[in-house]
């Protein structure tokens, strides 16, 4: 079993990065080689590194289509998968990849698959189906690393940083996932076990950060080429520059002929597409004056302990109204109305007042012993709070969204969202979205906050940005 490692003594002891900057040859091979990619992100936060890309929430043919024409090297579709059962999730996959080979007509494309850096979510379910929709898998490609979330994977074993040390993934509560729980940190082992065994630990190919470094592009490219048909393979890295030798050896691989199905986190997403992830945007760019005389809105229904110890460092250190709807009573019918109706109403004054508001959920997490069950959990917890953006009357100065499936809800259900731009990032792997005319406040900056992102203060640093007199 992995144990936990000093995060400064483990990085001393790797290999010096690869010495050339692999973004240019990206940047350039994408240009020569046009190739459309598609990321299917299983909820809002795979923005996280990347700007001015669109987000679709409604993947129809013609809306495939005019995203096809246009000259983004990539394009978001927000599937909200990790909220949904195996069974929906698998169908709405099958109907993307039938829309998609529609509206290429012929023009080539890759497909990302993006998920949580932590693990969670429907693997191997998605991207067997993207495989099989495409004629038959040729290789995955597993990277979940993601500098902003202190997600790193070296020695074949992926970690969580906290505080200086590297937690094994495993022992982390993202393990402890109501749904998508594992038990093992290291990755082959980690796919044996999500395949139930269908792809051996034995038989799953590791880029090693000597390969990486050492060997460059030309050296993944090669390993990749090499690789039988149907391979999975996971990939170390410990920087930025570690995913772009990877994105750069997967362009030359994919020119070489293979098929690639990458199941990342968002930094190889950002690589893919030739970016880095960019400045982080301040008040200015994000304060429009529609809004400016109303309160903000942070709608908190991420339940992880992270969020819980943010959302105390926000209620201690910014002279808001804080609203909380108790889920015991959001899953009684006769207390559901009641508790919903009085939220909306002491939010609504308090926004029209200047008043910042934060709504967020109990604490206590309500849990059942069937995967369905938590998910319905999930579901009810939700919509109540889409109910509650559903009813705001005023403007609001900012929206915050906390967690994966409260900030797709409340995008797709709450604010009508069928396709946003991605403006950049407010924190370290925090988007923000620019709304578009067809929702409920066009134009509106829209904070899609992870779940498990950032330190005690991140959210209420991200509050202080659209305090007109202290933004920054």
């Amino acid at each position: 079993m992995a144990v936990p490692r000093d995060q400064t003594t483990a990085f001393a002891a790797l290999p010096s990065p690869w010495e050339h900057d692999e973004l240019p040859s990206i940047q350039a091979h994408l240009a020569e080689h046009p190739r459309k990619v598609w990321i299917l992100d299983d909820d809002p936060t795979g923005t996280q590194t990347v700007a001015g890309l669109p987000v679709l929430t409604h993947w129809d043919v013609p809306s495939l289509q005019t995203e096809f024409a246009n000259d983004h090297a990539g394009c978001f579709v927000l599937t909200n998968s990790r909220g949904l059962t195996s069974d929906r999730s698998r169908s709405l996959h099958r109907q993307f990849i039938r829309n998609l080979q529609q509206a290429a007509e012929g023009r080539a494309f890759t497909v990302i698959s993006r998920s949580d850096s932590t693990l969670r979510g429907h693997y191997p379910l998605e991207t067997d189906v993207v495989a099989d929709g495409l004629g038959g898998g040729d290789l995955t490609l597993i990277a979940p690393y993601f500098a902003a979330g202190g997600r790193y994977t070296l020695n074949d074993t992926h970690y969580v940083a906290e505080n200086g040390q590297l937690v094994p993934a495993a022992e982390t509560p993202f393990a402890r996932d109501a749904v998508f729980g594992y038990t093992k940190s290291y990755l082959p082992e980690w796919v044996e076990e999500k395949t139930d065994g269908a792809v051996s630990a034995q038989d799953v190919i590791c880029l090693s950060l000597e390969l990486i470094r050492q060997g460059g592009p030309a050296a993944v490219a090669q390993k990749l080429t090499e690789a039988a048909r149907g391979s999975v393979v996971i990939t170390n890295a410990t920087t930025q520059s570690d995913i772009e030798v990877v994105a750069a050896g997967s362009l030359a691989a994919e020119t070489a002929g293979r098929s690639l199905i990458a199941r990342t986190a968002a930094s190889y997403v950002c690589a893919r597409v030739g970016q880095r992830p960019p400045p982080l945007l301040t008040g200015k760019d994000m304060i429009e004056p529609a809004g400016a005389r109303h309160g903000g809105l942070t709608v908190v229904g991420s339940y992880v302990p992270k969020t819980t110890a943010q959302l105390a460092q926000l209620e201690a250190r910014h002279d808001l109204v804080s609203i909380e709807l108790d889920v015991s009573d959001l899953l009684v019918r006769e207390a559901r109305s009641q508790t919903i109706a009085a939220a909306i109403a002491k939010m609504n004054i308090a926004l029209s007042d200047g008043r910042d508001v934060v709504v967020h959920t109990s604490r206590e997490l309500v849990r059942s012993s069937d995967d369905g069950a938590n998910l319905s959990i999930g579901s009810e917890v939700s919509r109540a709070l889409v109910e509650v953006v559903q009813a705001i009357a005023v403007r609001p100065r900012y929206l915050i969204a906390k967690g994966g499936i409260t900030s797709s809800d409340t995008a797709t259900e709450g604010l009508g969202v069928k396709r946003a731009i991605v403006a950049g990032q407010i924190l370290p792997g925090v988007p923000v979205w620019r709304l578009g005319p067809e929702t409920k406040f066009p134009g509106l900056s829209y904070v899609v906050f992870p779940g498990n992102v950032g330190d005690d203060n991140a959210v209420a640093d991200a509050v202080a940005k659209f305090n007109p007199t202290t933004s920054s």
